[in-house]
């Protein structure tokens, strides 16, 4: 079944400015209207009661009441399968079994606001591309790295920039028929950002894989591929948005080698050769 926030997704290109704002305080305040009358939540959102009632409706709801029951229902969910805190009384074993129940949560979340036409579109671009950059840096940085290694196998010319002096110069050598790629779960990242923004201005097709809402990378991407991870205080690394990211460039790479006409099965096959004299032989 469909969540609320990819509904609202889906159907914000169709509402009206009033609509919107209703849109993009549930997408930043999501659980928050449970405790909210109409007349609170339209306060808040700056509109009429009866904007908030066609904003139900829009979504297939009979009008504010579903609207929160519906996000009630969805809130509960997330909290059984659910971020768990962890406590100083935690063993390690304890935390490595809550962290699995985040990192589940997390992807759970992901398949909820994540476009299948936009994932499609990204792995077509990026299968046909001339030149692949994927920019990140800090927590996206390993993710960067990870998604150059995999297309590289696959045989795309493909290379991860880490450092943003590189990701400005990269960027600004970048022609129609490339793809650049951004990493960063924030969306706000100001050299990632700049780096898309660039590379766009170049002609290059602009990707980003970033956190649900509204941020500044979706200003400068052609196609805009949505994880979904509420990072708690305990992870420093977020380690459930990056194993989303993961997951999304892995599936995208899963395509290519699937639709490539056996070129990347055999580039996978060349790069195992290639590696076979660097592992020990096992008898």
């Amino acid at each position: 079944m469909e969540s609320i926030l990819l509904k609202i997704k889906r159907l914000y290109p169709e509402m009206g400015s009033s609509e919107r704002k209703i849109a993009d305080w549930l997408t930043a305040n999501f659980q928050e209207i449970i405790g909210l009358s109409i007349n609170e939540l339209a306060t808040r959102c700056g509109c009429g009661e009866a904007t908030i009632v066609r904003f139900s409706r829009r979504l297939g709801l009979s009008g504010y009441q579903e609207l929160k029951l519906k996000i009630a229902q969805e809130s509960a969910n997330t909290a059984q399968g659910g971020v768990l805190g962890v406590e100083s009384t935690d063993s390690c074993y304890d935390i490595f079994n809550k962290r699995i129940r985040d990192i589940a949560v997390a992807l759970e979340n992901t398949k909820t606001v994540l476009s299948p036409d936009e994932i499609e579109k990204a792995a077509n671009v990026i299968k046909d591309a001339r030149r692949i950059v994927i920019f990140g840096l800090g927590n996206s940085a390993s993710i960067a790295v990870d998604a150059q290694h995999k297309f590289l196998r696959a045989g795309l010319d493909a290379i991860a920039y880490c450092d943003n002096h590189m990701q400005a110069i990269a960027a600004s050598h970048l022609h129609k028929g490339d793809v650049a790629i951004g990493v960063s779960h924030s969306g706000a990242s100001i050299d990632v950002v700049d780096a898309l923004k660039t590379a766009r201005e170049t002609g290059a097709t602009t990707i980003c894989i970033t956190n649900f809402g509204e941020s500044p990378i979706n200003e400068h991407s052609d196609i805009v591929l949505n994880t979904r991870s509420d990072e708690t205080k305990y992870t420093i690394l977020a380690m459930s948005s990056r194993i989303a990211q993961l997951a999304i460039f892995d599936a995208i790479y899963t395509y290519i080698v699937m639709h490539s006409n056996k070129a990347a099965v055999r580039a996978i096959k060349d790069a195992e050769t290639a590696l076979h004299s660097k592992k020990y032989i096992q008898n």
